[in-house]
């Protein structure tokens, strides 16, 4: 159901309580802009995160919007929503407070809840991140687990961009584990998907990429 549509049966469950004297008719009208309401706090969180990896400025009003939106998602119900602001709320401390010991639990959970609703692209963001962390640790195998099925979802979904975007992380793994020449190989894969797909981000973090390496 769509926003207008759900804004559109609260109004007619209103009258129908008013009128017809159906006080149940309330509950649902609420639940209804309760799920609008999670999903414009999870829309408007991204466009603040946005705004962060553009200024690197912290908004604080973004880890608010996120977990508003998982406890809206977790009152009504919504495995899959909840998952996803979940994600959000793990990438938050990751990103912006460069805080691992607090993503990795949200991330985790965030792909626990979006294996349950079969939410596939949720896993994959989950995995890539829950990945990041484990290089940034050090524990290199494990790092390379969570981005290999994170790109194998992201191919069976289509989602190229995210699998050349995945790819340079693979790369990163692969040079730390000491094979400079395959890491370059993997990077140019990258960067061929990235070129195909006209992910023009992804193609300047591939050339960011070769130059570290």
């Amino acid at each position: 159901m769509s926003v207008d549509e759900r804004i559109e049966r609260a109004r007619v469950l209103y009258e129908r309580a008013v009128f017809d004297g159906d006080a149940t008719a309330l509950e649902t009208a609420d639940r209804d802009l309760d799920a609008v309401e999670a999903d414009l706090a999870l829309a408007r969180g991204r466009l603040v995160h946005g705004r962060f990896l553009d200024k690197g400025e912290e908004d604080p009003s973004e880890q608010e919007l996120f977990e508003r939106a998982a406890r809206l998602y977790r009152t009504l119900g919504d495995v899959r929503g909840e998952g996803e602001a979940l994600f959000w709320i793990g990438v938050f401390h990751q990103v912006v407070r460069r805080d691992n010991d607090a993503a990795v639990p949200m991330l985790e959970r965030s792909h626990e809840l979006a294996a349950q609703a079969g939410d596939k692209l949720t896993m994959s963001y989950a995995l890539r991140h829950l990945g990041i962390a484990e290089h940034v640790a050090g524990r290199l195998a494990p790092a390379r687990r969570r981005l290999e099925e994170s790109v194998r979802l992201r191919r069976e979904l289509g989602f190229l961009p995210g699998v050349a975007a995945n790819l340079i992380g693979l790369a990163y793994i692969t040079a730390a584990e000491g094979h400079r020449d395959q890491a370059l190989k993997v990077l140019d894969e990258a960067g061929e998907i990235a070129e195909t797909t006209g992910a023009q981000g992804v193609l300047r973090w591939v050339e960011e990429a070769r130059q570290a390496l």
